[in-house]
């Protein structure tokens, strides 16, 4: 019952991006293009596997590749989640931290996403966004943990970086939780097609597709 009351939600959710002319009604995810150097187009295969899994496990309208746009462009309000990761750094402007502060106050959602090496650059741009909102440590009670697929151990590991666990991380806005970042685990290679990453079992990258369904379900529906 409680996944059929999910999508009766999910389609008013994806309907409404119709309102904003996004692709007739079709969900997508934009990956965020940043400054600074570092390669947000890192994964290419990630998204476009998880858009076409979103479609495949929950009978969603969803575009076939994700699309792109920069913190500063006017479209950035087009899209309510938006994705970004990378080896590198991260550098936001002054005029991408004021746009980007407006689209978390009318309802945006971010989910970033380490792919080691981007993590202090990101942490210290973040907070040029919240600069008295620190990222807090998301507790395995928390639904993104169970919305649709049961995680009672918290984030999956995925790939083997600095050593020790993986961590959910996340800022709250006005009591509305902005921001996700999954830190020392690297769900999105784990969403890479099949060959690309060989180490990776079919059990860890069905993890990594799991957790990121629940990432995307709870960001269309908070």
């Amino acid at each position: 019952m409680k996944r059929h009351i999910l999508g009766l939600c999910l389609f008013c959710i994806v309907a409404a991006t119709s309102a904003q002319g996004q692709n007739d009604g079709a969900l997508t995810i934009a990956r965020l293009k940043y400054g600074g150097g570092g390669d947000w187009y890192s994964n290419p295969t990630s998204l476009p596997n998880l858009l076409r899994e979103l479609k495949t496990r929950l009978n969603l309208q969803t575009t076939v590749e994700e699309a792109v746009v920069s913190p500063s462009d006017p479209a950035l309000f087009s899209y309510p989640l938006l994705y970004m990761n990378g080896h590198g750094t991260v550098l936001f402007s002054n005029q991408d931290v004021r746009q980007l502060q407006t689209y978390f106050e009318r309802g945006g959602f971010l989910w970033a996403d380490d792919n080691y090496g981007m993590d202090q650059s990101f942490r210290r741009e973040i907070a040029k966004i919240f600069p008295n909102t620190p990222l807090v440590e998301i507790p395995y009670d928390h639904p993104v943990f169970s919305i649709y697929y049961p995680f009672e151990q918290g984030l999956p590991k995925i790939h083997e970086h600095d050593g020790g666990p993986p961590h959910l991380l996340g800022i709250f806005h006005e009591g509305r939780l902005v921001i996700l970042y999954t830190f020392n685990t690297d769900i999105g290679d784990g969403l890479e097609s099949e060959g690309v990453h060989p180490e990776d079992s079919p059990q860890v990258r069905e993890s990594a597709m799991k957790m990121a369904v629940n990432i995307v379900l709870y960001a269309l529906s908070n």
